[in-house]
């Protein structure tokens, strides 16, 4: 990009400036910029590093304050009057034909900051082609390259020497030399070989310690005929890892020297995932600054990535999201906290929390950070945060739940991102449990989170929908459609390696086998293939009491007594033991009663059914209002039978399977015999 190659004649000095067309920024180089191609009045070093700040800041805002500190190591008195005054007058630089009092629309005002919008910046436009090549033919990767590089003018940045662009420097540098290798390896790839190794041999003495910089020279030597010259380069880098810094080459140098030995070499071979994963480690280590604040929102990407793989995966990111949050909030950031709060947008399909205490733990701090956030904080964020209040509330009763989803909901769609939506879709599901029978509203939020996700790509929340909608459409006896929701939803965690939608779909199998009128012997054996390696999911609130209770649901349906260790001698209830010695964890207070009336303790279960409390908020509601109103007309508790009676009779439409892994059968039937107990 130059000045001189704009060309055209300025404006006639009596007609009035035009509006600029094109405004371009340039920081691969000293910091400058030009308007229609010609180059703009900056101002001085300072002022220049206003423009260049909000340049590394990408189009987020950055605040007077983190500006005026990142300005001065000593800001002097005065510095948010001097630092407006630069605004200004960079507005003018970059727009000569605003007119006074004409909102600025390159350098806005947003919030308590500034962000720089609608201008062309030649290090965006560089890391865009960097990142873009790496899915296109390797003719079209070598001309994109090549014409990103052409955009360096000099070294990022020249001339600023704060903290904050000696690391974008830096970074920019790395991403140089990515390029540069990867032009290199695509030049290989079409055959141009020898043309590559003069620069390739310059390359490799200029950056001595990277790997792949060998490996492409000795390959390059290689395809030209050189083998000879190819081993001596591969030997030469050995030497020179293990002489100056005692390590062996990695990996993927070590093959290619077998490879050249062997006589058989393959130039265009991918680099593996774990080649890309190691490779990429280790450059983010070489690169990133320890203590970075970028450090913790990478954090919270990976753990989200982490907790979607399951199992001991899933608990570690549980646990060590509090951890990032915390580290988060130690920086005084609420912006920096609330990105790494809401960059955990791992959706649940289950309505118990798997940890209460990190959930709440996550809650306090989401709620701390959405009172820290300036008064101009993006609608998104704030919808992140609220979705999160939310999404960890699942289960609880009170009102903050609810109002956080309804809240979360009217700031995305304000806002605009399909994602932060989907996020707040999934948290108004998961608090859609106000009372029983809402089958169809959830339905309906399934049905807008497929429709949303599969629009934009978010193959995490389209799960989620479908996981949802089959839940739903089990509520309301549809199974035919419901199937179809779990197929949809199993064929994406295939693909998207999510090995936790197979916990759903596998219990929703074992459903429709009880549904469809199996043998009693026949539905246990279902739910127990079910529960096989439930333990092992990472999700202790799904897998609690879940076998116990499914079977004892489908015994009281069926008019059968509770079966469990209470009822051969080997426990009592009060032990919490279940089907198969299974505990039944948080469902006790509705199991105790039937296993004391199948063991003939009838006063025990009289006192026990006094003791039941109301459901908690979720998707076993109506099975546990059934096992209530159930052992209540057993024991001849009118005043608990009037209390299931009134929490089941908005379900009286639905089957009790909204949670779509069991089920107590159709919530009427139930109800006709609490209604027949009553009217006795």
């Amino acid at each position: 990009m130059s000045a001189a190659s704009s060309g055209r004649p300025g404006p006639a000095l009596d007609a009035p400036p035009a509006a600029p067309t094109r405004v371009c920024v340039g920081v691969l180089g000293p910091v400058t910029a030009w308007v229609d191609g010609a180059e703009a009045a900056l101002g001085g070093p300072r002022q220049r590093a206003v423009l260049a700040r909000l340049v590394a800041a990408r189009g987020r805002v950055v605040t007077a304050g983190r500006l005026i500190e990142d300005l001065w190591e000593d800001p002097p008195r005065g510095a948010l009057v001097t630092l407006r005054t630069f605004v200004a007058a960079l507005r003018r630089g970059l727009e000569p034909g605003r007119t006074a009092r004409t909102p600025a629309r390159l350098i806005v005002t947003d919030g308590p900051g500034y962000a720089l919008r609608g201008v062309e910046v030649d290090a965006w436009s560089f890391e865009a082609t960097v990142s873009g090549a790496r899915d296109l033919a390797p003719a079209a990767a070598r001309a994109a390259l090549d014409q990103a590089l052409d955009t360096w003018r000099g070294t990022p940045y020249a001339a600023l020497g704060q903290p904050w662009a000696v690391a974008e420097r830096a970074r920019l540098a790395e991403l140089r030399l990515v390029a540069t290798e990867r032009s290199a390896e695509v030049r290989i790839t079409l055959g141009s070989a020898a043309d590559v190794v003069p620069d390739l041999d310059a390359h490799v003495a200029e950056h001595p310690w990277r790997e792949e910089s060998w490996r492409l020279l000795a390959l390059a030597l290689y395809r030209s005929g050189r083998q000879a010259e190819a081993l001596a380069v591969l030997r030469r880098a050995r030497t020179m890892l293990a002489g100056e810094l005692g390590v062996d080459p990695g990996p993927r140098l070590a093959e290619l020297e077998a490879q050249v030995l062997r006589h058989h070499v393959d130039a265009g071979a991918a680099a593996t995932p774990d080649d890309v994963w190691r490779d990429t480690t280790v450059a983010y280590e070489r690169v990133v600054a320890a203590g970075a604040r970028s450090r913790l929102e990478s954090t919270a990407t990976l753990l989200r990535a982490l907790a979607l793989t399951g199992g001991a995966g899933l608990a570690a990111a549980r646990s060590q999201r509090v951890a990032a949050v915390h580290a988060a909030e130690q920086l005084g950031d609420p912006e920096l906290t609330a990105r790494v709060i809401g960059g955990f947008d791992v959706p649940g399909a289950w309505t118990r929390s798997d940890d209460a205490k990190l959930a709440a733990e996550a809650v306090a701090a989401a709620e701390r950070t959405l009172d820290a956030l300036p008064a101009g904080a993006p609608d998104a964020v704030r919808s992140r945060l609220l979705a999160t209040v939310a999404g960890e509330s699942r289960g609880l009763p009170g009102p903050r739940g609810p109002e956080a989803a309804r809240e979360a909901e009217v700031l995305a769609r304000r806002s605009g991102d399909p994602a932060v939506l989907a996020f707040a879709l999934a948290g108004r599901y998961l608090t859609a449990f106000d009372r029983a029978g809402l089958g169809r509203d959830r339905d309906a939020i399934g049905t807008e989170l497929v429709d949303l996700a599969a629009r934009h790509g978010l193959s995490t929340f389209e799960v989620l929908g479908h996981l949802v909608r089959m839940q739903a459409l089990s509520a309301l006896g549809q199974w035919d459609a419901a199937q179809q929701h779990a197929d949809d939803a199993a064929a994406l965690g295939r693909r998207h390696e999510r090995p936790l939608v197979e916990v759903f779909t596998r219990w929703f199998a074992a459903l429709r086998t009880v549904a469809s009128g199996a043998s009693v012997d026949d539905a246990e054996r279902a739910y127990r293939r079910a529960a096989a390696d439930l333990d092992q999911s990472g999700m202790p609130g799904l897998a609690d009491g879940l076998l116990p209770l499914a079977v004892l649901a489908l015994r009281v349906w069926r008019g059968l007594p509770a079966d469990g260790g209470a009822a051969d001698g080997s426990g009592g209830p009060e032990d919490g033991d279940g089907p198969d010695g299974g505990g039944w964890g948080p469902y006790a207070p509705w199991a105790v009663p039937h296993l004391l009336l199948a063991r003939g303790a009838d006063a025990e279960a009289a006192a026990a059914v006094r003791r039941i409390p109301d459901p908690p908020p979720g998707l076993l509601t109506e099975v546990l209002w059934i096992l209530a109103g159930r052992a209540a007309v057993a024991v001849g508790d009118r005043r608990a039978a009037e209390r299931a009676l009134v929490g089941l009779t908005p379900a009286a439409d639905e089957v009790a399977a909204g949670s779509g892994v069991l089920t107590a059968g159709p919530v009427g039937e139930h109800l006709r015999a609490l209604r027949e107990f009553l009217a006795g």
